[in-house]
C-alpha cells in the first residue's frame, strides 16, 4: 500500500511539473522514471519491456517522411489545386480546413498545419481579411483527423500499440466499423459550423498554380507507407516491430534517394531536425512510468475508482470517460493523458466484464477532439498560432474559442454517439 501512495504521489508531481513547464515535458518525464527505477517501484527489465519501440519508430519514420514530403512542395500544390475548385472565400476557408483534415489523417498534425496554413495566410492577405480565424479552422480540423488512421497522430499510434490494432482495424474491426466512421461523421458534421461560422465571406478568390514540386518521390513514398501497412494488417502473427520497419524503412530510402539525386548531404541534417526526439523521448519515460504504476497496484485502484462512481451502468461509464477526457484535454495535452489512460479505462472494462474497445474508442475521441476548446489544447493549435504570431497578428483565446467550442462540441458528441452505437 505505501508503494502505491508513493508511486501515486510522485506521477502527481510529475504531471503538474509537466502543466508547468511544458518545454520540458520530455526532461521531466525522463527523470521521473529514474525515480521510478532508483526506488524499485518498476524493474530495469520491466522498464525496458515498456517502451513500445514499435510506436517510436512509427512515429520518428513517419516523421522523417513528412519532412521529404514538405520539402517536395507538393502539399502547396495540392491546395492551389482546391482554391481553383471554390466559388468564393467562405467555402474556400471551408476546403481548406478538410483539405487540412484529409492530410492530418495520414501525416502529424502539426506537420499539416505547417504545410496548410501558408495557403490560408496568401488567401487572407489577397482579399485582405484577418487571417487568425482561417487559420484556428485548418488547425481544429487537423486535430480533429488525426484520429482517423493508425498513422494520424500520436494518440492513435498510442491506441494502435496498446490494442494491438493494425492500419486497417481502424477501418474494420472485429466485424464491425472501425473509429475512422465516427471521426468522419464529426468532421462532416462540422462543416454546417464553419459554414456558419464563416456566413459572411462571400467575397470571390481566384489562385494561380504557382508551386512547382520538386520531386514526386516523398509522395510515392508515403502512400507506399500507407499501402505496406495495408498490406502488412492482413499477416495476423507478423513481427511486433513490423510497422516500425516499415516507417523506418522508407524513410531511410527516402534520404538515400533525396541525398544522391541532390548532391546535397544537408538533407541528412535538414529531416534529422525535423525529428521530434522531445516527443520521442517523453514517451520512453511515460511508458516507464506507466509500468510502474500498474506494478505499485495504482492503475487498478484508478480503475476501481471509477467503477465506484459509474456503478455498473456502461452508458455512465462511458460518458463519464468521453465527458472527462474532452474536459482534460481542453487544459493539457492528449499524449501523456491517453498513454495514462489507456490501461486505466482497460482495466474498468475488466472489472465491468466487457471488451475495453468501447472506453478506449471513447477515450480517444474525447481526448483528441476535446484539444480544440482551447489554443494550449493541441499542438496543432499552438503551432497555428505560432504561425499567426509570427505575421504580427495576436490571437486571443476568446477568438479561438469561438470556433473552438462549437466545433469541439459538434464533433465530439457525434463521434461518441457512434462510437456508442457501434460498439455498446
Amino acid at each position: 500500500m505505501n508503494q502505491m501512495l508513493l508511486a501515486l504521489t510522485l506521477f502527481v508531481i510529475m504531471y503538474v511539473l509537466l502543466l508547468i513547464f511544458s518545454e520540458k515535458r520530455w526532461i521531466i518525464a525522463l527523470v521521473a522514471a529514474a525515480v521510478f527505477l532508483a526506488l524499485s517501484i518498476v524493474s530495469p527489465d520491466r522498464a525496458l519491456g515498456a517502451i513500445n519501440w514499435n510506436v517510436l519508430m512509427m512515429l520518428s519514420g513517419t516523421m522523417a517522411l513528412v519532412e521529404l514530403f514538405i520539402e517536395s512542395k507538393m502539399p502547396l500544390r495540392m491546395a492551389e489545386g482546391l482554391l481553383k475548385v471554390t466559388p468564393n472565400v467562405q467555402w474556400t476557408i471551408v476546403a481548406l480546413s478538410l483539405f487540412a483534415g484529409i492530410i492530418s489523417a495520414f501525416v502529424d498534425n502539426v506537420a499539416t498545419v505547417l504545410m496548410v496554413a501558408p495557403v490560408g495566410l496568401a488567401v487572407a492577405k489577397k482579399i485582405k481579411t484577418n487571417p487568425v480565424p482561417v487559420i484556428i479552422a485548418i488547425a481544429v480540423s487537423s486535430n480533429l483527423q488525426g484520429a482517423a488512421t493508425l498513422v494520424g497522430d500520436t494518440t492513435s499510434i498510442l491506441l494502435g500499440g496498446y490494442m494491438n490494432m493494425s492500419f486497417n482495424d481502424f477501418f474494420w474491426f472485429h466485424g464491425k466499423p472501425g473509429i475512422i466512421f465516427a471521426v468522419e461523421t464529426g468532421a462532416l458534421l462540422t462543416v454546417p459550423v464553419l459554414l456558419w461560422l464563416f456566413r459572411k465571406e462571400q467575397a470571390q478568390i481566384s489562385a494561380e498554380q504557382k508551386t512547382r514540386v520538386t520531386d514526386y518521390v516523398p509522395t510515392v513514398l508515403l502512400l507506399g507507407t500507407i499501402i505496406l501497412l495495408i498490406v502488412a494488417s492482413q499477416f495476423p502473427n507478423k513481427p511486433e516491430l513490423t510497422n516500425g520497419f516499415i516507417c523506418c524503412g522508407l524513410a531511410v530510402i527516402g534520404i538515400v534517394y533525396e541525398t544522391v539525386r541532390s548532391k546535397n548531404r544537408k538533407i541528412i541534417t535538414t529531416v534529422a531536425k525535423a525529428i521530434d526526439y522531445q516527443t520521442l523521448l517523453l514517451l520512453s519515460g511515460l511508458f516507464i512510468v506507466i509500468e510502474g504504476l500498474t506494478q505499485a497496484g495504482v492503475i487498478d485502484a484508478i480503475a476501481q475508482a471509477f467503477v465506484q462512481l459509474g456503478g455498473q451502468s456502461v452508458f455512465l461509464m462511458y460518458a463519464m470517460i468521453v465527458g472527462v477526457s474532452v474536459l482534460l484535454s481542453a487544459f493539457i495535452d492528449n499524449i501523456p493523458y491517453v498513454a495514462t489512460m489507456l490501461p486505466v479505462v482497460t482495466n474498468i472494462a475488466g472489472l465491468m466484464h466487457i471488451e475495453p474497445y468501447l472506453f478506449a474508442f471513447g477515450l480517444l475521441i474525447g481526448a483528441t477532439l476535446g484539444g480544440n476548446i482551447t489554443p494550449i489544447g493541441a499542438s496543432a493549435n499552438i503551432a497555428g498560432i505560432g504561425i499567426l504570431q509570427k505575421e504580427g497578428y495576436k490571437v486571443s483565446t476568446r477568438d479561438f474559442i469561438r470556433i473552438g467550442i462549437p466545433f469541439t462540441l459538434i464533433a465530439a458528441l457525434s463521434g461518441a454517439v457512434v462510437i456508442w452505437l457501434i460498439w455498446a
